[in-house]
């Protein structure tokens, strides 16, 4: 600490350090040991009960005792870049990505947490719908996606790891989450294909065709226009699930 610092400034880093690392940094002085305790115990249980709501899977393949070394351990060493409560998952999963996480945690645990916090994100997501046609031809006009959609791909099977499923090999996964017409989160299992037509799609500079060949050409395809029918298909059925919304207005 900066002894050059007010004093009351001293004491404000000494509170926070202590609520931080209750056991390693010394409680202020001055401060009774119970209401000391009560701060402590109002802010970690505040933090973690975030993190319990938002990753239940993730709390359950570590267990009580793994998950709550976890919090305690990102409570204490991250710093948080913003002060909204519900950005709190948000920070937790950067904090899983940093060289500030030395806990032994599976390989494909920080995939597992930003799977489960996509739900939160898309559920309080907060978009425009587009203005188009829902029954605008796909293939001849420029098709319009869902703006809550999240076009997800992975190293790890995500959507499947829980008590009797975890992974020992990676298996790419492409995954596609939502907002239905009914505001409920809704996820798709998709593919590389059907990922990347997406993508293309996402710019809305190209007609459903033109993205179907476009996707051809990546792939080497010897004959593209093969690819229409399928690609058709695959568009009809993203409009049918909600994840594209129409055409756009000419």
């Amino acid at each position: 600490m900066n002894a050059r610092l007010p004093e009351f400034q001293q004491f404000q880093y000494a509170f926070a350090r202590h609520i931080r690392d209750p056991r390693r940094a010394p409680r202020p002085a001055g401060v009774p040991a119970r209401r000391m305790q009560i701060y402590n115990e109002l802010l970690f249980n505040n933090f973690t009960g975030f993190l319990d709501a938002c990753f239940p899977v993730c709390q359950a393949v570590l267990g009580p005792a793994r998950w709550q070394r976890l919090l305690r351990a990102c409570f204490r060493d991250w710093s948080c870049a913003t002060p909204w409560f519900r950005e709190i998952p948000r920070e937790f999963i950067d904090y899983l990505l940093s060289e500030q996480c030395r806990q032994p945690l599976p390989r494909w645990f920080a995939e597992l947490a930003h799977y489960e916090w996509v739900e939160l994100a898309v559920d309080v997501m907060e978009v425009t719908m587009p203005d188009a046609s829902p029954d605008g031809d796909l293939m001849a006009g420029r098709p319009v996606l869902n703006p809550t959609l999240m076009n997800l791909a992975y190293q790890w099977p995500v959507h499947r790891i829980g008590l009797d499923c975890r992974p020992r090999k990676p298996q790419p996964t492409c995954l596609l989450v939502f907002r239905d017409d009914e505001d409920a989160v809704q996820f798709s299992a998709s593919n590389p294909a059907t990922s990347r037509l997406l993508a293309l799609l996402q710019t809305g500079h190209l007609s459903g065709r033109a993205a179907c060949l476009q996707l051809a050409a990546e792939m080497h395809h010897p004959v593209p226009e093969a690819l229409i029918p399928h690609g058709q298909a695959i568009l009809a059925d993203l409009r049918r699930q909600g994840i594209i919304s129409g055409t756009r207005h000419e």
